[in-house]
């Protein structure tokens, strides 16, 4: 597994400014109201430990979040490991100190964050080294199928995993799909449409699901056309083919989504092709195990 700890050190700098209201949403949302067990606990002095778990070497991903959880809350955090950096398991990952109250009341937000984040930066990579083995020189990329009000991270847990995130929203970029497509008519009028609102500043992607429409989208000036669930050797065909047809006349992407997986993905993998997307690297993976241990006082 690729180390990415140097290369990705800075990218909380990327975060919005509103990044940090989301944080304290979370912790509204875990409390809403009496904290029960932190009444028990009280406000003694503590040190916790927070420990990588699981079975198999993992990508640490998102610290930014992990802190801010814990800086609202008065605490103060310890990294041992770097954001991106790869850790077998059991690592002690970071120490956390502050209140027994304020450790415990962002225990549970902050490692249910930590735990997706890093599963889709190690994910992320494990999909990426599996390209570059095969041989694959393009675009490894997740995909806008992420969960409300979580993207953020999901985003930013790719990027940390060394792959594109792809577009964030509907505004980042056009995308026509088979239902812009039959609601506006025909391939050439939704893109006709999308150019006048679009402007210059925009890229433009078109799905397809054959040949006949690659060439049509090709021909009405998409910037990228995504190749759905075609495989194999009609997927290496279509590339070729029309990419030999409008060398010099027309500039433009292939990108290959739908059902990549890790055992197909070597077939996928094809230098024709410019961007693979799954959301393979997000929408259904395995999360990381970390837990938070607060240690008992040294007498």
């Amino acid at each position: 597994m690729t180390s990415l700890a140097n290369e990705y050190d800075h990218f909380e700098h990327l975060l919005p400014p509103s990044w940090k209201t989301q944080v304290t949403a979370w912790l509204q949302e875990d409390t809403p109201s009496f904290d029960y067990g932190g009444f028990v606990v009280g406000e003694a002095p503590r040190e916790a430990f927070l420990l990588g778990k699981g079975k198999h070497a993992a990508v640490l991903a998102g610290a930014p979040f992990f802190t801010e959880v814990f800086t609202q809350l008065g605490c103060e955090v310890q990294w041992h490991l770097k954001e991106g950096e790869t850790f077998e398991p059991v690592k002690h990952v970071a120490t956390v100190r502050g209140k027994a109250r304020h450790l415990l009341l962002g225990e549970r937000v902050a490692l249910n964050m930590l735990a997706r984040c890093s599963g889709i930066a190690t994910q992320s990579n494990k999909y990426k080294d599996l390209a570059r083995a095969s041989g694959y020189k393009g675009i490894v990329a997740g995909t806008r199928k992420t969960t409300p009000g979580f993207r953020l991270v999901e985003k930013y847990g790719m990027l940390v995993g060394g792959i594109d995130p792809h577009r964030h929203d509907l505004s980042s970029m056009i995308m026509l799909k088979d239902n812009h497509i039959w609601s506006s008519g025909s391939i050439t009028n939704a893109i006709r449409q999308a150019r006048k609102v679009g402007g210059f500043s925009l890229l433009l992607e078109v799905e397809v699901g054959s040949e006949a429409e690659a060439d049509e989208a090709i021909d009405a000036g998409a910037d990228i056309v995504m190749l759905d669930n075609i495989e194999g050797a009609e997927l290496a065909g279509v590339a070729r083919r029309l990419k030999e047809k409008w060398h010099g006349k027309r500039k433009f992407l292939f990108e290959s989504s739908g059902n990549i997986t890790e055992a197909n993905l070597h077939e996928r993998a094809i230098n024709d092709i410019d961007i693979l997307s799954t959301s393979a690297v997000h929408q259904s993976v395995q999360h990381i195990d970390f837990s938070l241990k607060i240690q008992k006082p040294k007498n």
